[in-house]
């Protein structure tokens, strides 16, 4: 099996309310640098994020698969109790703005009454607009505040929505990825549906666990670390 570095797995995240224009120009590029799948920014910071990635592309800088570091950014974050108008009127600017992927936080109070068809209708609003567009769309589900029962219910409907991503958590809850979360969604999602672990992901040993539990992408503020942790092990998988 071909070695691949935990780099690829990792959309390099900054998203404090405090960040700047140098804060966001760091991580750009800290992504080409170390290879990162994605930077994820706040959306005012998407403009300028691609164009200091494409910068760093003319001066050789391509993620551990060869290819350009994706633009994320997020929707309706971090309750994502913000009105469907709303989120869609955020994911169309976003992608007007450079966007290549868009990391959607659901609608938790609708879950929490067990309104999952408003829930599906707004998810199918916004594949519709990221697909339309040929983006990427992950759907934040907040798996630590959820049973057990409530994420198998998100990978069903979710999945029937035929979404790319399901992520775990946007790091603002009291209990962001576990493996166990990643392990359930794995189980009960459609095959062709990838997982985003994001959460308290701080160190090369948990981001491989997340990554060997089935998490095909990591949302990571400590990519660095967990990079240089891989490379002190003198390890790839």
């Amino acid at each position: 099996m071909s070695v691949i570095k935990i780099a690829s797995y990792i959309d390099h995240t900054l998203l404090k309310p405090t960040a700047t224009h140098v804060d966001i120009g760091k991580i750009c590029k800290e992504a080409a640098e170390y290879g990162f799948a994605a930077v994820c920014v706040p959306p005012p910071f998407v403009a300028f994020a691609k164009e200091a990635l494409l910068a760093e592309e003319q001066t050789g800088g391509l993620n551990a698969a060869g290819s350009k570091v994706k633009t994320a950014t997020v929707i309706g974050f971090p309750f994502g109790y913000s009105t469907t108008a709303a989120k869609l009127a955020e994911a169309e600017e976003a992608i007007v703005d450079g966007a290549d992927e868009l990391d959607v936080v659901i609608n938790l109070t609708s879950l929490k009454e067990g309104d999952w068809d408003s829930l599906k209708e707004e998810m199918e609003l916004l594949t519709d607009i990221a697909h339309g567009s040929d983006r990427i769309i992950k759907v934040i589900i907040e798996s630590g505040v959820l049973t057990d029962e409530e994420i198998i219910h998100c990978c069903r409907i979710y999945g029937e929505v035929g979404v790319d991503f399901l992520k775990t958590s946007t790091g603002y809850a009291e209990k962001g990825a576990t493996l166990e979360a990643v392990r359930l969604m794995r189980k009960h999602l459609p095959p062709d549906i990838r997982i985003k672990a994001s959460g308290g992901i701080r160190t090369y040993e948990f981001a491989r666990q997340l990554v060997d539990s089935g998490a095909d992408r990591l949302g990571c503020s400590a990519s660095v670390a967990i990079a240089q942790g891989e490379n002190a092990e003198g390890s790839g998988y």
